[in-house]
């Protein structure tokens, strides 16, 4: 299981993105739970993103929801862990 650090930009849009739309907020966790012990489940539909993103890896949560995320390493514990960048509609965060 992965650690998932929670950047500042994320925190923001998450919080924008459950005031818009609250019944999101369930599925966003599980979404981030399944994330966390398998980013690359297929329910998640993971897939490396190109262009101004490239480097960074996006996962869905229902229809039109994407995570954006970095694997990152832990300096202190050189464990991998997953640094979540965003979170928005397909538009708002491509």
């Amino acid at each position: 299981m992965k650690t998932l650090v929670f950047a500042s930009s994320f925190k923001r849009a998450f919080k924008k993105l459950i005031r818009r739309q609250p019944q999101l907020q369930e599925p966003i966790e599980e979404c981030l739970a399944l994330l966390a012990a398998d980013p690359f489940n297929p329910l998640l539909q993971t897939h490396k993103l190109k262009g101004k993103l490239a480097g960074s890896w996006a996962c869905s949560v229902g229809y039109d929801s994407r995570i954006v995320f970095n694997f990152v390493e832990n300096l202190e514990s050189g464990e991998e862990e997953i640094l979540l960048i965003d979170i928005g509609t397909h538009d708002e965060v491509y």
